[in-house]
């Protein structure tokens, strides 16, 4: 069984992604660290995550086993990955990774920003994750806060916007619901709330067979 968890950053996408997993007993990736483990590599080589080169190279060169690096979660590493992954080499060099992890025997959830639109459109369920941007900016200022980082919520708002329009507007796999994707809003729902949704649809739409 392969579950594709789509959508923007701060939605709840990983958070129910892992849970799902963990639940159901399935392995789980979080396709956006290797677009993070891109972007960061280019930075600390001391380049631009904007030169698709050095994004490439990053990309063909990335090994997996590095995706638990503490960095990865920073907002810069955030931010280089949305500008690498609108290159269309570098999607296309990570996507074989993504599809070997999706095939593993038994199954596996993915999530990410095209899961159920390119890498794995023949996913048995498809989720698109969403909530406003005002509720995702507030829940990125919370997690930024608790991790002792000093930032103003305009700050926060204005990199989400960008990244948001980054990740829908590229030219190749866009940030787009799946036609046959179950669109989950998270705007009013705490994460066991989510989990609940989710699960329901995933269990009904196998008891119908």
């Amino acid at each position: 069984m392969i579950i594709a968890v789509d959508g923007p950053a701060a939605s709840g996408k990983g958070t129910l992604a892992r849970r799902l997993a963990r639940h159901l007993g399935l392995p789980y990736l979080d396709t956006g660290l290797l677009y993070r483990g891109v972007g960061l590599a280019v930075l600390r080589a001391g380049g631009s995550p904007e030169d698709e080169a050095a994004a490439l190279a990053a990309a063909r060169s990335l090994d997996p086993a590095a995706l638990d690096d503490a960095e990865l979660r920073g907002e810069a590493a955030g931010n280089a990955a949305s500008k690498v992954a609108a290159m269309p080499p570098v999607r296309a060099a990570l996507l074989e990774m993504q599809r070997a992890f999706a095939a593993r025997p038994g199954g596996a959830v993915l999530d990410g920003r095209d899961i159920g639109t390119v890498v794995c459109p023949g996913a048995d369920h498809k989720l698109f994750v969403t909530a406003s941007l005002e509720k995702r900016a507030e829940r990125r200022l919370k997690e930024l806060r608790e991790k002792g980082v000093e930032i103003i919520q305009e700050r926060v708002l204005q990199d989400m916007k960008e990244r948001d329009a980054r990740d829908s507007g590229r030219s190749v796999a866009p940030l787009v619901p799946a036609q046959d994707a179950f669109v989950l809003d998270t705007s009013e729902l705490d994460a066991d709330a989510a989990f609940a949704a989710a699960l329901e649809h995933i269990t009904s739409r196998q008891r119908a067979g």
